[in-house]
């Protein structure tokens, strides 16, 4: 099935292929056109800090943007989270600790730092797996979620 369905779970080709794409390219272009690389949360912690604010902000417009325009088209899964606000803001904070412990995010080590061969990269993303891969197990037989 190429088309969305509502169904974030299920996999449509066309639009993996296309958000693939779109990462790639937009990763590949703030590379070769300003020699830095596509990590949320080095883009964001950059905001944060006051650092090249100018193309930071409009990366993550471009972030927001294309999600506008997702939902615009109808092209967007629809996701429903089955967590409490307070279970969700915890999980942001503890995936903000990560990135700062990792030295960044899945963007930056997992898209930008494999493409590059990166051994520390390498390190991480296998590290990221091997976490989630763990907490959901945990979660979903012993925690009951």
């Amino acid at each position: 099935m190429l088309l969305p369905t509502p169904y974030p779970t299920e996999f449509t080709p066309g639009l993996c292929l296309a958000g693939g794409l779109l990462i790639g390219v937009s990763s590949g272009l703030l590379w070769l056109g300003i020699g830095r690389i596509a990590g949320i949360s080095g883009i964001v912690g950059g905001v944060v800090q006051r650092v090249e604010r100018d193309w930071r902000l409009a990366f993550i417009s471009g972030l927001l943007v294309a999600g506008i325009a997702a939902r615009a088209l109808d092209v967007a899964p629809v996701i429903h989270l089955q967590a409490s606000d307070p279970l969700l803001l915890s999980a942001g904070l503890l995936v903000g600790v990560g990135t700062a412990l990792g030295g960044g995010c899945t963007s930056g080590h997992g898209v930008c730092g494999l493409s590059r061969l990166s051994p520390r990269s390498i390190t991480a993303t296998i590290t990221f797996l091997a976490v989630a891969i763990l907490v959901v197990f945990l979660t979903r037989s012993i925690g009951g979620f």
